[in-house]
């Protein structure tokens, strides 16, 4: 019985391994375009909303603290989270969660821009 056992296993094709990986392979690729591609597309997402943020942004905190940007630094954000007292906290800039408000400065370049787009996409 155990000889007849080893012939079978002698007799296997190299195919025979190719067809074994082929579901392996396929579930990477499936796992790849559906869990790894997105997520890398939110992450520089994140990166590029985290590099935008600048003076009188309001903002949005992971802890869920709303607050006006007051200062920016390389790896920390001063928060004003309440006017009439001038309550500051300073968090660190990856704990910025979402930009609820542009700062008027940033959404009057953002005006220009885009009219400056119209008007060259107009004259060609």
């Amino acid at each position: 019985m155990l000889f007849l056992l080893q012939a079978a296993g002698k007799q296997s094709s190299p195919g025979g391994m190719l067809s074994m990986l082929l579901p392996f392979i396929l579930m990477f690729v499936v796992m790849y375009f559906l869990i790894l591609r997105p997520q890398k597309k939110k992450e520089r997402e994140r990166k590029a909303l985290l590099s935008r943020i600048k003076k009188n942004d309001r903002v949005v905190t992971a802890g869920g603290v709303h607050g006006v940007i007051t200062s920016v630094r390389e790896n920390e954000v001063i928060l004003r989270v309440d006017d009439a007292k001038d309550v500051k906290i300073k968090v660190d800039r990856s704990a910025i969660v979402t930009v609820l408000e542009v700062s008027h400065d940033e959404a009057e370049e953002l005006k220009e821009t885009t009219k400056e787009n119209k008007e060259s996409g107009e004259k060609k």
